[in-house]
């Protein structure tokens, strides 16, 4: 299984690119293709800048590994509440080659905060908003509080590696069939 894999930051320090990578390493023998939206730095999207410039490559480059990809696994950053900045602009970009942005792949969402809310808000947005848009939401879930929950890239409890695993899980029954 080809799975695509990324935090949907712009940031460095990405914790949801770390609880992504973390999530899709639970699929065994799959290949993971790690994108860091840091890369992925595309000027505001505007009808006026489509029209006279085009979709920007690397707008196109994400829309193309989407598609190539058996399964996305996506875990959202929350800005006040909801995408941030970054997500949403790549996202916008990539809408405009055509709505169904997720080319009806399956996908398992996460969403984590240094805080208590684990990036709920967005998270709910995300798996509401996913089946317009082409994905095929399997199963999410919010992880509150990562510097508690995760050190070094890996869940410090048992309870968090087994929610993860859970979660992970009808990915790994599609894999199989």
């Amino acid at each position: 299984m080809n799975i695509l894999a990324f935090g949907a930051s712009n940031s460095t320090q990405s914790i949801n690119k770390t609880v992504a990578l973390y999530a899709a390493n639970q699929v065994h023998n799959s290949q993971i293709t790690l994108v860091d939206l840091a890369d992925y730095d595309l000027p505001l999207y505007s009808i006026d800048r489509e029209n006279s410039h085009g979709i920007p490559e690397k707008a196109q480059q994400l829309f193309t590994m989407i598609g190539r990809s058996d399964a996305v696994v996506i875990s959202y950053a929350e800005h006040n509440g909801s995408y941030t900045a970054a997500y949403k602009n790549v996202f916008d970009w990539m809408s405009r080659i055509d709505q169904k942005v997720f080319q009806d792949k399956s996908m398992v969402l996460f969403a984590t905060s240094p805080g208590p809310g684990g990036a709920q808000n967005v998270l709910a947005s995300a798996v509401q908003s996913a089946p317009y848009f082409g994905g095929n939401v399997l199963a999410s879930l919010s992880i509150p509080s990562f510097f508690d929950n995760f050190s070094q890239g890996t869940p410090v409890s048992q309870k968090v590696r087994d929610d993860i695993q859970f979660t992970m899980a009808p990915l790994l029954d599609v894999s199989l069939a």
